[in-house]
């Protein structure tokens, strides 16, 4: 199997079996967003005890990119300090958007680096990032919290 449709099977697995679907009660972070160009809407929960993100869901609509990141981004951020998971969105924001790691970056990227190749498709970029930026900013709204 090429490395290609290995992608692809891990983008449509996710986007049928997703993980970590659904809303948490009384969460710690909660936020919405929504693509007005092509309706994908994704809205993330979590809780976070210790700095550490315990729990973290998804619901939403949208194409297989979209709800697949959202699946992928679940799983990656479970168990996460914040500080983590704020670093990991920069660098997945960074390699998406074409930019050179920097070298003392060594990522295992997993099942994540299935949506590497969105890069070849830009018109498809916000569908990858918007539960990346979804998530961003809820944390960035959590920090700020008295």
């Amino acid at each position: 199997m090429a490395l290609e449709e290995l992608y692809q099977e891990i983008i449509l697995d996710h986007y049928k079996h997703p993980r970590n679907k659904g809303k948490i009660e009384n969460p710690d972070i909660q936020e919405h967003a929504k693509n007005p160009l092509c309706g994908d809407e994704i809205n993330i929960s979590a809780k976070v005890e210790n700095g550490v993100i315990t729990e973290v869901k998804f619901w939403g609509q949208g194409c297989s990119i979209s709800q697949s990141s959202a699946s992928l981004l679940t799983e990656a951020l479970k168990g996460k300090s914040l500080e983590e998971a704020k670093h990991l969105i920069w660098i997945f924001q960074e390699m998406l958007s074409g930019h050179d790691l920097p070298e003392a970056e060594n990522i295992d990227w997993g099942e994540l680096e299935a949506l590497r190749g969105v890069t070849k498709f830009p018109a498809r970029l916000k569908c990858a990032t918007l539960a990346w930026n979804t998530v961003q900013k809820g944390i960035e709204i959590f920090e700020k919290k008295p």
